[in-house]
């Protein structure tokens, strides 16, 4: 075979095998994250995973709850979350995000609710 050839298939081959991959079929059936969720997402690794565990984190002292735990609790809606972070809340650390950041970061929390349903 030819370096050219090699070359224009290689793209094709790694979709094939990603494709026949046990995990695609978990991430084909999950809701595509959207890019105002994604960006969420940065924003809470960035500053929020400081103090929050993780979804399969041992519980220890002194850390916040996983987002995963947070999202699913009653009353846990858009409004809730806009309202959560337009105020400090001791003893968590406070951290002046911008509005398209909260906005991102509930757009992130909105997405997180909705998986593993």
């Amino acid at each position: 075979m030819s370096s050219r050839f090699l070359r224009s298939a290689t793209p094709l081959l790694v979709w094939i095998l990603f494709a026949a991959s046990p995990h695609a079929i978990v991430m084909a059936s999950a809701e595509p994250q959207p890019l105002s969720a994604k960006r969420g997402a940065a924003v809470v690794e960035q500053w929020c995973r400081l103090c929050h565990l993780r979804k399969d984190d041992d519980p220890r002292p002194g850390m916040g709850p996983p987002f995963e735990h947070i999202v699913r609790q009653p009353d846990r809606n858009d409004a809730y979350f806009r309202n959560f972070l337009k105020n400090d809340h001791f003893p968590m650390t406070t951290f002046r995000l911008f509005s398209h950041e909260k906005d991102e970061v509930v757009a992130y929390f909105h997405w997180l609710a909705k998986q593993d349903k």
